[in-house]
């Protein structure tokens, strides 16, 4: 079973500590940034996302580190139980898909959705290619019978 594990962030101007489970990270503690010097210096994040719903995510705020550990740690506790291994399995998944398109930009590729296209689906389940007048001239009607049945 993965533990919670905290890191460093160097990327940031003020005291930031990512935290992690396993390899998903699923909060920070840091710094907080333009607050008056009498409130709570420290604040926390305990979620990630996808994998859980932004209304199950938590924050609060500290006095000083160990106390925003502690906050972060008590909520953790609280949402850990609640999540299955799909919660995990959503955010792997959606980093995957990031990185394949991050690897695609690197190699100066386009996206999939940035060729185009002409092929369409009719409401009739047929693929054509829209260019070709013959092959979409049957289709049209349906699509436009279609369409004048949406606008009643």
């Amino acid at each position: 079973m993965p533990t919670l594990t905290r890191r460093r962030s160097h990327d940031s101007h003020r005291e930031t500590w990512l935290v992690f489970y396993g390899d998903v990270p699923v909060g920070t503690i840091a710094e907080r940034a333009g607050v008056p010097a009498d409130l709570d210096q420290w604040g926390w994040t305990c979620g990630f996302y996808p994998g859980v719903e932004p209304s199950q995510h938590r924050h609060g705020a500290a006095p000083t580190f160990e106390e925003a550990r502690a906050g972060f740690e008590e909520a953790w506790n609280l949402l850990l139980p609640t999540l299955t291994e799909a919660a995990f399995a959503e955010w792997r998944s959606d980093r995957g898909f990031r990185a394949k398109i991050r690897e695609k930009r690197t190699r100066g590729e386009k996206l999939d959705t940035e060729i185009p296209n002409s092929m369409m689906r009719c409401v009739c389940g047929v693929v054509f290619d829209s260019h070709d007048p013959e092959g979409s001239l049957p289709h049209r009607r349906h699509i436009y019978a279609a369409q004048g049945e949406q606008k009643r």
